[in-house]
């Protein structure tokens, strides 16, 4: 990833200039190049593989962390079922923003931009793994994550891809919604049920993912504001969006370690927790307080990339309780059956 340099002066001055500039490229507007000579790793390449290896981790801890048994060939499909699903959804997004990803720097080494692949074909490839996941899913486990799945998959696509991302800078924080329902599927796949330590699970994705992704925007502003996504950063400013970083990081870190106090978490997931978020912090606060040039990118960019480390980190030892019996609960020093 390149370095952007943001040096904005007023956020006001910026959000007005923006606003009244802001027209982006024509919704349905085709890639110049038309060759679709694609292979399998560029269909691969549109289900998004880096996306799906955290919805694959996540489901799978919340299948994990369920109360109940599941036989392991069915834990193995359904966990497959929720990552293709997830891979649908990426094939889908990339269709509707084919008009945009060739102009954006991240996004322009996509295959549809490249004309490896036409948006009709991902479209297709979309629409079929769709319904092909929350078939296997339903039949494989129950309707009700089959129901989750389907969810999610429209969410994604209607509620955030096609309505949201172009229309408000709270995109990402309503369309977090999308991405935070990999563990309640795992779990509702083994009980049939949403109980509140899938909720919980949910909540910690669905706070994470706004300081997640607005910090990625603060450093991929230009190209937000190129395309006429309008971002935190693009209509607010940048200082207004470090702001909200460090509030939303607040919010996260607490919430981090309510599942000790519930059972889902033991002694072990509380400290990493308030451990984890401690640094996690810090970076914020990093962010807010260095605003000007390559060293903001950069610490926009720790924090970024820290992020995807403190989600993996608060899953895996949530998962490491769940699979040592005897593990103990913050809340009793119960031992957990």
């Amino acid at each position: 990833m390149s370095d952007v340099s943001l040096n904005y002066g007023q956020d006001a001055g910026h959000a007005s200039h923006v606003t009244g500039a802001i027209t982006g490229p024509i919704r349905g507007t085709q890639p110049e190049c038309d060759i679709h000579d694609g292979d399998v790793g560029d269909y691969i390449q549109l289900l998004k593989p880096r996306v799906m290896s955290l919805v694959v981790f996540t489901s799978f801890v919340g299948l994990m962390a369920a109360p109940g048994s599941i036989h392991p060939f069915l834990g193995f499909v359904a966990v497959l079922a929720i990552a293709v699903g997830a891979g649908a959804s990426g094939a889908l997004n990339m269709w509707y923003d084919a008009d945009i990803d060739g102009q954006m720097q991240r996004t322009a080494a996509r295959p549809i931009p490249r004309g490896r692949v036409s948006p009709q074909e991902a479209l297709a490839l979309g629409a079929v793994l769709s319904a092909f996941s929350i078939l296997v899913l339903g039949l494989a486990t129950n309707w009700l994550a089959g129901g989750l799945l389907a969810l999610t998959i429209g969410f994604y696509l209607f509620v955030y891809t096609m309505w949201l991302k172009r229309r408000t800078p709270q995109n990402i924080v309503i369309g977090g919604a999308a991405g935070s329902f990999p563990p309640m599927i795992g779990w509702a796949a083994v009980t049939g049920t949403v109980s509140l330590e899938s909720v919980m699970l949910f909540g910690l994705i669905f706070l994470w993912t706004p300081p997640h992704f607005w910090a990625l925007s603060l450093y991929r502003c230009r190209d937000y504001e190129r395309v006429g996504v309008p971002m935190l950063p693009v209509v607010a400013g940048p200082d207004s969006t470090r702001t909200h970083i460090l509030i939303y990081s607040l919010i996260l870190v607490t919430f981090s370690v309510l599942p000790a106090f519930i059972g889902l978490g033991g002694v072990g997931y509380l400290a990493a927790s308030v451990a984890a978020g401690a640094y996690f912090l810090k970076l914020a606060v990093d962010v807010y307080r260095h605003r000007v040039g390559n060293d903001a990118d950069k610490r926009a960019k720790s924090l970024f990339l820290y992020s995807i480390f403190y989600l993996f980190f608060l899953f895996l030892v949530l998962l490491v309780e769940a699979m040592i019996p005897g593990a103990f609960v913050a809340t009793g020093l119960e031992l957990k059956v």
